[in-house]
């Protein structure tokens, strides 16, 4: 085998290798973008679902203070009822006193 000979062969065989790496790389890149596909679209999933978690919350907070409004509407009211009755009594007695 002359120099030129072996200098082709050692090119062929390099260029062989690069091939093969090239293809091992392009394989890898190609799972290396479902990968990242497939975390996009997981981030994607789990921002509306923390999305949809912060509506929950708000309304749940918006639920929680109608309740609280209508228990203290409740509590007035029966105050206001027990106000009136003794305002009731004071009167029936101011005229018991006048008759």
């Amino acid at each position: 085998m002359t120099p030129n000979e072996k200098t082709i062969a050692n090119f062929e065989t390099r260029v062989r290798q690069l091939l093969l790496r090239f293809q091992d790389l392009e394989k890898e890149n190609q799972e290396l973008y479902g990968m990242l596909e497939k975390n996009e679209k997981d981030i994607a999933e789990l921002r509306a679902k923390l999305e949809q978690q912060q509506n929950d919350y708000q309304s749940l907070k918006m639920a929680k203070m109608i309740e609280i409004t209508d228990g203290d509407l409740a509590g007035a009211k029966e105050r206001l009822t027990k106000l009136i009755r003794e305002v009731n009594k004071c009167i029936a007695i101011l005229t018991d006193e006048k008759q």
